[in-house]
């Protein structure tokens, strides 16, 4: 039932004091290591204000979805709402459900620009702090990993992506990408992001992980993750996800339940980043909808105990919050009505139900569960501890607002723009150069410019022009290039002004197309130069390329690089930071840690000898991961 208005101002007043001696966005020593009177003191605010709620409330306070919408009052959205809600605004989702969190996305409206965002964020938490809202502050939350997942466009920093960070191997610039997330998203309202990828990344053929992935090195993925995290929990809360590993599969959980069959001992492997996360104080931690038989051969993390409570909470000593991935992926949603994922994963040890397809089914499957005895009130009351205790420790009881003259002085910064330039140009991976092919000359080179359409060459190109280089540009959209397309780069090949081609792939392992193409513009006899934009595995099926460059990302700033590398202004430093099998998969092409440089320079054609990092400081056929949390 409903509270009047003075019992919620009462709630409301409670939060503020149990917040009272906090510094908003930071977690403050009392939180961790002070005084048992100042805990005390906020852990029995917390218990009266547990107390002090409804069954429902209790169940909304676990509950955070997306809502559709510019502004807290948007109605320009309302048939969404409506659809998937029965309400028109989204303040009116926040209170239809008393939520616990929201989850921003592009495609439903929430992340056109950092002042829209910042006016929704504030609007949101007025909602909820309002006569018909929970009375407790909201968590803001969003995947902005960097590079392929990336929700908030620029203004907002634009970063080359974890692959691209994990060639570096440089937890001072992993740190330094996860103050730039931190304080940006801060600045925005966002108090929650869904970062970093702790995934390992040992199987090439992994559809949704990649270059989402830092690497295949358990030990600098754990380093670099948890610079990551340092970095960005001076402002806001991170999330290590997706526990226990998604790195080694070969189904997209959006679309199918993968299913991991390696041994324990591969899997510590797997575990090593996420405990050292646990370790170093992650705030969240979110699960992978994958059965991993050496744990549960037959239910997903997201739903298994054995997975979230027997191992993550008991084995690994973790006591902050774990939120499930978006219950909307079909791993879950094509296998178990969204009434059994809810209580499944509550049982399984989640805190959060993440982003249901069905809240009202999700809610009333809570509701039943509890009325049967099922699930217990006591265990809902430790998740909504857990959500609490937190809100408090990172300031949002106490002001979860934004403040908008802040916003174009920390979002996009000149500062920020140069870090994630440094770890672009830091990333560049030189993989093959024969005849020093590279780099070529802006002052006397013709380039032409080619390739496949989802890696977007025709963002390369105008870079290279405006560089100084002669461009020939033919382009196609789509993954794979037509046979007209083929002809068409060919013939531009055979020009005797062309000097050279480049030639942007994607994904191109099993793509018989790229393949195809890269094979008939070396047979013109003019060097052909690879841009391997996403995954770095490409070049095993391009033996006929001349120069490889891995970028690890098609986006501005990966390109600016890619120009910079290609006109000698930078020499390639970086280190791939996965091993390259051959194409048929039998044997190893390039090992962890390679790296060439230009000649006269030094190289580094072998794996590192360090067992982490060194001591050094578009449109629909431009396709990316679907638009899902995690």
């Amino acid at each position: 039932m409903r509270q009047s208005r003075p019992q919620r101002l009462v709630r409301a007043t409670t939060l503020a004091a149990a917040a009272g001696l906090l510094v908003a966005g930071t977690v403050p020593a009392q939180a961790s290591t002070g005084t048992t009177a100042a805990v005390g003191a906020v852990d029995s605010d917390v218990e009266a204000i547990i107390d002090s709620m409804t069954l429902d409330e209790k169940i909304g306070q676990m509950t955070w979805t997306h809502v559709y919408g510019s502004s807290a009052q948007d109605t320009s959205m309302a048939a969404s709402n409506q659809a998937r809600y029965g309400v028109d605004t989204p303040a009116q989702v926040v209170e239809k459900y008393d939520l616990g969190g929201v989850l921003y996305f592009a495609w439903s409206g929430n992340t056109n620009d950092p002042e829209q965002v910042t006016d929704l964020s504030n609007g949101l938490q007025d909602a909820a702090l309002g006569e018909d809202g929970p009375g407790v502050p909201l968590a803001v939350t969003i995947d902005q990993e960097g590079g392929l997942v990336a929700r908030i466009g620029p203004p907002a920093t634009q970063l080359p992506g974890n692959m691209a960070l994990g060639a570096t191997f440089d937890t001072d610039l992993a740190r330094a990408q996860g103050e730039i997330l931190g304080s940006e998203m801060r600045a925005m309202g966002i108090n929650v992001d869904f970062a970093p990828v702790l995934d390992v990344n040992t199987n090439p053929a992994n559809p949704v992980i990649g270059i989402r992935s830092m690497g295949a090195d358990p030990e600098a993925v754990s380093e670099l993750g948890v610079a990551q995290i340092e970095g960005m929990q001076e402002h806001i809360a991170a999330t290590a996800k997706h526990f226990p590993g998604h790195g080694d599969t070969e189904t997209d959980s959006h679309f199918g339940l993968p299913v991991v069959t390696y041994d324990r001992q591969t899997l510590e492997q797997h575990l090593r980043p996420f405990q050292a996360a646990i370790d170093a104080g992650v705030d969240m931690i979110m699960t992978a909808h994958i059965i991993v038989e050496a744990i549960d051969p037959s239910l997903p993390g997201t739903l298994s105990p054995a997975v979230l409570t027997g191992l993550l909470r008991e084995d690994m000593g973790f006591d902050g919050i774990i939120t499930t991935d978006a219950l909307d992926m079909d791993a879950l949603a094509s296998n178990w009505s969204q009434e059994e994922i809810a209580v499944m994963a509550i049982q399984a040890g989640s805190d959060i139900l993440l982003n249901s397809p069905d809240v009202d089914a999700s809610i009333a499957g809570v509701k039943q569960a509890v009325a049967d005895g099922t699930i217990t009130e006591d265990r809902l009351d430790e998740s909504v501890r857990r959500i609490l205790e937190w809100k408090a420790e990172r300031g949002v009881l106490d002001d979860p607002y934004a403040d908008p003259a802040r916003v174009d002085t920390i979002v996009g910064n000149p500062e920020h723009l140069e870090t994630a330039a440094t770890i672009a140009d830091e990333s560049m991976t030189l993989l093959r150069n024969e005849d020093r092919t590279l780099p070529l000359d802006p002052g006397e080179d013709t380039v032409l410019v080619v390739g496949s359409g989802s890696a977007w060459p025709e963002r390369l190109g105008p870079m290279l022009a405006d560089r100084g280089f002669d461009v020939v540009e033919e382009y196609e959209n789509g993954r794979s290039p037509s046979d007209a397309y083929r002809a068409r780069a060919v013939e531009a090949a055979s020009d005797d002004a062309v000097d050279a081609v480049v030639f942007t792939s994607y994904n191109a392992s099993g793509n018989a197309a790229q393949e195809q193409m890269v094979d008939e513009l070396a047979a013109t006899g003019k060097p052909v130069v690879v841009v391997s934009a996403r995954n770095p595995y490409d070049i095993n099926v391009f033996p006929d390329a001349d120069a490889v460059l891995a970028s690890y990302g098609w986006n501005v700033v990966n390109y600016a690089a890619v120009v910079r590398a290609l006109a000698g202004d930078i020499d390639p430093s970086g280190e791939v930071p996965v091993a390259i099998p051959t194409a048929d998969g039998t044997e190893t092409l390039l090992p962890l840690g390679y790296g060439k440089s230009y000649p006269g320079r030094p190289g580094h054609a072998g794996p590192p000898d360090h067992a982490g990092p060194p001591d050094h400081a578009g449109p629909p056929d431009h396709a990316g991961p679907p638009d899902h949390a995690g």
